[in-house]
């Protein structure tokens, strides 16, 4: 799946395949904060098999009333290759792990202070998640930023404009603010643009 793909996505382009899509990742997070994983993937998978079951059964018997000979119901999907070539993992696993080293790399930046500004907007980044940990669990922030993938882009594209307005403001408010808290602080001196 492409950029492009992702985008009439989340854009509710075709409003059958994101509606699908969104409900079906909808549930099943809302499924594994109700149960463990085992539990969801169980039931999952036996909803799959008594749907798949009932319709092998079925087209059997349609095949024995009708005496016609057409064979498996699945034969399409069991012929087709679902192997995943060694080109593919190699092409993913060399970008993952590109993304990894940037991110240790960024890591050992802030941790050992290069630079103090960053290290310390990271401090006051970790201290704000501190308290969005203590009220949300790992999975209920999943499902909200589930939702807003799924809303904000359609929101943005309708209220565009007072959208920017307002972001330019507190943009500029950020900036202030920040430029104010570098000309207090000894040896922290704001970046050129």
């Amino acid at each position: 799946m492409d950029a492009k793909h992702v985008v009439e996505l989340v854009y509710w382009r075709d409003l059958q395949r994101t509606g699908i899509c969104f409900g079906a990742s909808l549930f099943l997070l809302l499924s594994l904060s109700a149960c463990s994983i085992v539990s969801v993937l169980a039931y999952i998978s036996l909803a799959l098999l008594s749907v798949t079951i009932s319709f092998r059964i079925y087209k059997g018997i349609v095949q024995a009333v009708q005496k016609s000979e057409d064979g498996h119901p699945f034969k399409m999907y069991l012929e087709q290759d679902i192997a995943i070539s060694s080109d593919v993992v190699h092409k993913y696993s060399e970008l993952a792990l590109g993304r990894l080293n940037t991110t240790v790399k960024e890591l050992r930046r802030l941790f050992l202070v290069e630079d103090l500004v960053d290290s310390l907007k990271f401090a006051v980044l970790m201290w704000i998640l501190t308290y969005i940990g203590a009220l949300f669990n790992g999975l209920t922030l999943i499902i909200i930023a589930h939702v807003a993938v799924f809303t904000w882009p359609v929101v943005y594209e309708k209220h565009q404009v007072q959208i920017d307005h307002y972001y330019g403001l507190v943009n500029n408010q950020v900036k202030d603010v920040i430029a104010k808290i570098q000309a207090k602080i000894p040896g922290a001196k704001p970046k050129s643009e």
